[in-house]
C-alpha cells in the first residue's frame, strides 16, 4: 500500500517509528507532504533518511499571504532533489486560511506553472473551494492529484479531465455517504488512498493521532464502498500511486 499523502514532519512520534509501524501494516511507501519552505526541507530530509519515503514540496493555501509566497525560487531548487516527486500541496481553501482568495489564486497559479515548467505532478488542496478549483485547474494539463477529496461539486470535472482522486480517513466517518458515493464510482486506474497523518484519523482509531499505519482502515471502506476485495484495491491503489508520483 502507498500513503499519498501523510505530513510526517506534524507528526508527533519519530519518524523511524512511523515508518516502521506503516511497514508492519502493509504500507510500504509514503509520499509526505511539504507545506511551507521549511516544511519542504523537513520533508526531504525525512525522504533521504528513510527508505520508501518521498516527498511532495509546495507552499500551501494559509500561507499564501506569508513571506513563504515569495520563496518560489527556493522551492523550485528543492523540487530538483531526487526524491521530490510533486509540487504542493497547493490549492484554495475557503473555510479557515489567513490567506485572501486573491493571495491563494496567485499562489496556486504559479505553482501550477512550476509544475509545468519541471513536468512534476500537482498535489491540490481544495476545501469548500470548488468551482474555484475547477477553475484554476481548468487550462493544467498536467498530472493533477486531489488530496483528501471532500468535495462531491469536484467530482464531474475531476472524472472528465482525468485527475486522481485521493481519499482520507474522513471517508470512514458515518456521516460521510456522499464521499463513498463518490469513491464508488472513480475510474480504477484514478483512486489513491492516503493517512493526512496526523489528521483525520479514521472512523475504527477516530480521536487518536493519525499516522501511515491506519491507512488499511481506510481502504477497507473504500474497497466496502467498491464491492471489491481489499487486498484487491491495495495492489490496485498502490500501482496507481507509482503511476501518478512516478514512483519506483
Amino acid at each position: 500500500m502507498t500513503d499519498t499523502h501523510a505530513h510526517l514532519d506534524a507528526c508527533e512520534a519519530p519518524a523511524g517509528e512511523l515508518v516502521a509501524r506503516a511497514r508492519a501494516a502493509g504500507v510500504t511507501r509514503i509520499v509526505t507532504i511539504g507545506t511551507g519552505i521549511d516544511s519542504c526541507r523537513a520533508a526531504l530530509a525525512l525522504a533521504e533518511a528513510h527508505e520508501g519515503v518521498f516527498a511532495a514540496l509546495g507552499i500551501d493555501p494559509h500561507r499564501a499571504g506569508s513571506e513563504d509566497a515569495g520563496r518560489l525560487d527556493e522551492l523550485r531548487e528543492l523540487l530538483h532533489h531526487p526524491k521530490a516527486v510533486a509540487v504542493g500541496e497547493t490549492g484554495l481553501d475557503g473555510v479557515r486560511s489567513q490567506a485572501t482568495p486573491a493571495e491563494q489564486r496567485r499562489l496556486l497559479d504559479a505553482q501550477l506553472a512550476l509544475a509545468d515548467e519541471l513536468a512534476l505532478p500537482v498535489v491540490v488542496h481544495s476545501r469548500e473551494a470548488a468551482a474555484e478549483t475547477a477553475a484554476a485547474l481548468a487550462s493544467f494539463t498536467g498530472t493533477v492529484v486531489l488530496h483528501c477529496f471532500s468535495s462531491p461539486e469536484l467530482l464531474e470535472p475531476a472524472l472528465e479531465r482525468g485527475y486522481y482522486l485521493s481519499f482520507a480517513g474522513n471517508v470512514t466517518y458515518p456521516a460521510a455517504a456522499a464521499l463513498r458515493e463518490a469513491a464508488a464510482v472513480v475510474p480504477e486506474e484514478r483512486l489513491l488512498t492516503e493517512t493526512d497523518s496526523p489528521y483525520l484519523a479514521p472512523q475504527p482509531v477516530r480521536g487518536r493521532r493519525n499516522e501511515p499505519a491506519f491507512l488499511p482502515h481506510t481502504l477497507a471502506v473504500l474497497a466496502q464502498a467498491r464491492g471489491v476485495e481489499p487486498e484487491a484495491l491495495a495492489a490496485r491503489t498502490h500501482l496507481n500511486a507509482a503511476a501518478a508520483f512516478r514512483l519506483p
